[in-house]
């Protein structure tokens, strides 16, 4: 378990934070590279929006898969062999835009093995962290994902000017080696506990305090390994279950829509060259990052503290978050200054990860020993609306153009932004009707 100052599931949690930063990297990391080689190479944009949505369809492809594996032969195993796998690809895929058929299949080996990762993580976490915990826990975790884009985007640009594309490729398998070989040399299972509470609590550690020095005994040396049979007609018929895939699809549709086309915003909607704002443009990640930790912080106060129940800590935050944020999406067109747009996107992302503090959490609550199954559920709910929230956006557009109207002006962009603000409104009182903090999985 560690020692006393530093227990191990500390260690395990900060690992799966640099795992997540690092997956994060990869993505944006692949968009620079790619891009700025499809674009020397001239490129159409047809093909390069081919290549760079192939990751997402292996992505998703993989979520619920990925959930299964790490509940049949362990998440730690999972998520060492999956980032192995993505790793080698990005060290020896040569990074050609003319060899369209090479790549589509590198992006979606990349995109497969990624999609065994947050719900590896997720059991990985379950089996670790006690209930207590896991709100700062997954927040920690999670907010990774936005630092790894923050300094992607602020720092491969430079990497790709003086060393080429190829050149980040390179530094993403190296990041992805050395997280392996960290995860190989210091992660493991946790040990087995028949403590009545950390069983009565549903994770793989006895992590609640035992005083002075005292320690589990086991009735018999020897443990059952048998894996359970996985409920999934119980899992599908889940009003819980549905209220966290609902409130999963939302947060990465919002997400999604931002990160593809704000930039697209900027420099048609209000035609500012991203290059003139400098650092600023990383405001709405780097406030992810901000308040996916806050979230967590509060709401492992008010359930260590008793001040609320599970349930009502998970329906208060995701209620504040994505209320908040639909509010400011909607009102994100009407912004016609770079600063007011940075705002109201910031406070828009910045709530939406305070909002995982209640629906992106609840996996464990409601399923501590199937949280990476119902994370494969939801998360593949999250990548389609990727996929959907993308394309439909470009398509708005586009009949924006055909209709004459000049993408210049708020009336182009209200739909797309007042998409998401409503399923925001949505999801919010769905998760408050369907969600529940109690266990409902043995």
């Amino acid at each position: 378990m560690g020692s006393s100052r530093f227990p191990k599931r500390y260690l395990i949690v900060f690992l799966t934070f640099i795992c997540t930063s690092v997956c994060y990297i990869e993505r944006v990391g692949f968009s620079i590279a790619y891009t700025a080689a499809a674009d020397a190479a001239e490129v159409n944009q047809s093909s390069k929006g081919v290549i760079l949505s192939t990751f997402y369809y292996g992505y998703a492809c993989s979520q619920v898969p990925g959930g299964w594996a790490a509940q049949k032969i362990g998440g730690r195993r999972v998520l060492l062999l999956s980032f192995l796998l993505w790793s080698l690809t990005c060290f020896f895929v040569p990074l050609d835009p003319n060899q369209t058929i090479v790549l589509v299949i590198a992006r979606l080996l990349v995109g497969v093995a990624q999609g065994f990762i947050f719900p590896s993580i997720h059991t990985v976490l379950a089996q670790w962290v006690p209930p207590h915990e896991r709100s700062r826990s997954v927040s920690f975790t999670t907010s990774g994902m936005y630092l790894g884009a923050s300094m992607g985007m602020l720092m491969l640009p430079s990497l790709v000017k003086y060393w080429g594309p190829q050149s980040v490729f390179f530094a993403e398998a190296a990041l992805g080696a050395m997280w392996t070989l960290l995860w190989f040399s210091y992660a493991v299972d946790p040990p087995r506990s028949e403590h009545p509470k950390a069983t009565a609590s549903g994770f793989g550690e006895s992590l609640l305090p035992l005083k002075g020095s005292s320690k589990v005994k086991f009735e018999s040396g020897v443990h059952s390994t048998r894996t359970p049979t996985i409920p999934w007609k119980r899992i599908v018929t889940s009003l819980p279950v549905w209220a966290i895939v609902v409130n999963n699809f939302t947060f990465h549709y919002a997400l999604y829509v931002l990160m593809n086309w704000l930039p697209t915003y900027f420099e048609l909607g209000l035609q500012i060259s991203l290059q003139e704002m400098g650092s600023s443009k990383m405001m709405p990640y780097l406030n992810m990052f901000i308040f996916s930790n806050i979230g967590g912080v509060i709401a492992d106060h008010f359930v260590t503290r008793k001040i609320l129940s599970i349930t009502k800590t998970r329906k208060l935050l995701n209620t504040v978050g994505f209320i908040v944020a639909s509010v400011a999406l909607m009102a994100l067109p009407y912004f016609r200054t770079p600063d007011g747009t940075l705002f109201c996107s910031s406070v828009a992302l910045g709530f939406l990860a305070l909002g995982r503090a209640g629906f992106a959490v609840n996996h464990m609550d409601i399923a501590p020993r199937y949280a990476g199954i119902i994370m494969g559920v939801s998360n593949t709910a999250g990548t389609l609306a990727g996929i959907v929230g993308v394309d439909l956006t470009g398509r708005l557009l586009e009949a924006a153009k055909n209709a004459q109207l000049d993408l210049t002006s708020p009336e182009s962009w209200t739909s797309v932004f007042s998409i998401p603000g409503l399923l925001c409104i949505f999801s919010s009182f769905v998760f408050l009707v369907l969600s529940t903090g109690e266990r409902i999985f043995d």
